[in-house]
C-alpha cells in the first residue's frame, strides 16, 4: 500500500528520512487531534529560561504509563494562572502537531488548568461577573476604618492558626476587646457557617476580620461564594478581608472595605501601634512644652519691660519729657496761630480798602451827588433827556428834579 500523498520512497525503493517524515506529518493532519483537550499526570517538567514549557503528560504513571509529550511556547504560558509541578494532575488544550526537524510529534498546548479546578474557576468567574454586576465590588461602597477600634470582631476557625496571629498581633499593638464569632472555614455548608458568623457581629464591633490561614483553591473555596460575598456587602460594619496568603485572591477580597494579605496583616491594619502613638504622643507633648516655654519667655520680657517702665523715677522722666513737648507744642501752635491771624488781618485790611473804593456812596460822602433815573444810577448824560425827572442823593439827604436841557462834552 502506498503512502498518502505524492511523498514516497525513491527509485531504490527506501524512504528519505524527510519523506517518512512529511508522510507522518500527512498522517497527524486530522481534525480529530486539533483542538482538544487531553488530561493527565505531569512528568518531566521543565520551564526553560526561553520562557517556553516543555513535560509529558502521563496517563497512570504507578503502572505502565502512555505518555504523551508535550510543550507550552511562552505566549501562551504568560497567560497560566499557576504554577505547574511534577505529579500534578492537570487539562490542557491544543492539538498534536509533528516537529520535523527532531521528527517527533507533540501536543502543542495553548491552554492549561489543574484537573478538577476547571469547573471550579468557571463557576467562580460566573459568579465574579454577577456579583459585580449586581454592585457588590463598586468603589462607592468602600467605607473607611475607624482609626482606634474599641471592639474588633473575627469571623474564622475557632482553632485556625489565623485566630492566634490575630490576638498576638493585636495584644502586642494595641490591646482591645476581640470579639469572636467562630465558623467552619472550609467544607460543605461552610459558606452558611461563614454568613452567619459575619452577621453575628455586624453592629456589635467596630471593625470586622473575616479570615483564614493559608490552603488550596478548594480550601477557600467558600469566601468565593456568593452568599458569602453578599454578606461581607451588606455589613454595615467596616469588613477587612484576610483570606489565604497574599498570593491568594477570593471574591470577598472584591467586596470588603479593605484587602490584607495575611490575618497578621489584617491585624496591623485594624488596629494602630501603641509605641508609634507613645512615639508621636512624646512628639506632640515635647512641641507644646516648647511653644508654651517660648511663650512664657516672651510674656516674662514684656512684664519687665513694663514694669521697668513703671518705676517712679522713669515715669517722672517720661511725664516731664511729655510736658516739655506738649509745651513746645503749644508754643509752635501759638505762633502759628500768631502768623494765620496777622495773615487773615492783612487780607480784610485789603479787602476793605477795595470794597471801601467800591462803595457808590464814599464820593456822596466827599460832596458828590448821585442822580438816578427810574430807580437805575445814571453814568453819561446820554441817558437824559429834557423834562427828565431825577432823583438827586446828597450826603444828609435827597431830592427831585427835572432836566431842562442837555449839553453834551465834546471833548470826551
Amino acid at each position: 500500500m502506498r503512502p498518502m500523498g505524492d511523498e514516497g520512497p525513491g527509485d531504490s525503493g527506501i524512504y528519505s528520512v524527510s519523506s517518512l517524515t512529511a508522510v507522518i506529518a500527512s498522517l497527524l493532519d486530522d481534525d480529530r487531534i486539533k483542538n482538544i483537550w487531553v488530561e493527565g499526570e505531569i512528568i518531566n517538567y521543565i520551564h526553560h529560561r526561553s520562557g517556553h514549557r516543555y513535560f509529558s503528560l502521563s496517563e497512570d504513571p504507578g503502572t505502565r504509563p502512555s505518555v504523551i509529550r508535550c510543550a507550552m511556547w511562552k505566549s501562551y504560558g504568560r497567560e497560566l494562572t499557576f504554577t505547574p509541578v511534577n505529579g500534578m494532575r492537570v487539562r490542557v488544550y491544543g492539538s498534536v502537531d509533528l516537529y520535523e526537524p527532531g521528527g517527533e510529534y507533540k501536543f502543542i498546548a495553548r491552554e492549561m488548568e489543574e484537573a478538577g479546578r476547571g469547573d471550579l474557576f468557571r463557576l467562580v468567574n460566573q459568579w465574579k461577573q454577577m456579583l459585580e454586576e449586581e454592585g457588590h465590588f463598586a468603589l462607592s461602597k468602600k467605607q473607611p476604618l475607624p482609626r482606634y477600634p474599641q471592639v474588633v470582631g473575627v469571623v474564622t476557625s475557632e482553632t485556625g492558626a489565623a485566630r492566634r496571629d490575630i490576638e498576638h498581633v493585636i495584644a502586642r499593638r494595641f490591646p482591645v476587646t476581640l470579639l469572636f464569632s467562630p465558623c467552619n472555614v472550609q467544607g460543605p455548608g461552610s459558606e452558611h457557617d461563614i454568613t452567619r458568623a459575619i452577621r453575628a457581629l455586624d453592629g456589635k464591633a467596630d471593625v470586622i476580620i473575616v479570615g483564614r490561614g493559608g490552603g488550596s483553591f478548594e480550601d477557600l473555596f467558600s469566601f468565593n461564594h456568593p452568599e458569602v460575598v453578599r454578606a461581607v456587602s451588606a455589613c454595615r460594619t467596616p469588613v477587612v478581608s484576610a483570606v489565604g496568603h497574599e498570593v491568594d485572591t477570593t471574591l470577598i477580597d472584591y467586596a470588603a472595605d479593605v484587602r490584607a494579605p495575611t490575618p497578621s496583616a489584617a491585624a496591623e491594619i485594624v488596629v494602630p501601634d501603641k509605641n508609634e502613638l507613645k512615639q508621636e504622643l512624646q512628639t506632640h507633648t515635647q512641641r507644646i512644652l516648647q511653644s508654651t516655654d517660648r511663650y512664657f519667655h516672651r510674656f516674662h520680657a514684656d512684664l519687665e519691660d513694663f514694669r521697668l517702665r513703671l518705676r517712679p523715677d522713669r515715669l517722672r522722666l517720661q511725664i516731664s519729657r511729655e510736658q516739655e513737648y506738649i509745651n513746645e507744642m503749644s508754643e509752635r501752635i501759638l505762633m502759628l496761630a500768631g502768623r494765620e491771624c496777622e495773615r487773615k488781618r492783612m487780607i480784610l485790611n485789603a479787602d476793605k480798602t477795595q470794597l471801601t473804593g467800591l462803595d457808590p456812596y464814599g464820593p456822596v460822602q466827599r460832596g458828590y451827588v448821585l442822580v438816578r433815573k427810574d430807580g437805575m444810577l445814571v453814568q453819561s448824560v446820554g441817558s437824559l433827556c429834557a423834562d427828565d425827572e431825577v432823583s438827586l442823593s446828597f450826603r444828609d439827604g435827597s431830592a427831585r428834579a427835572r432836566i431842562n436841557e442837555v449839553t453834551y462834552d465834546t471833548d470826551i
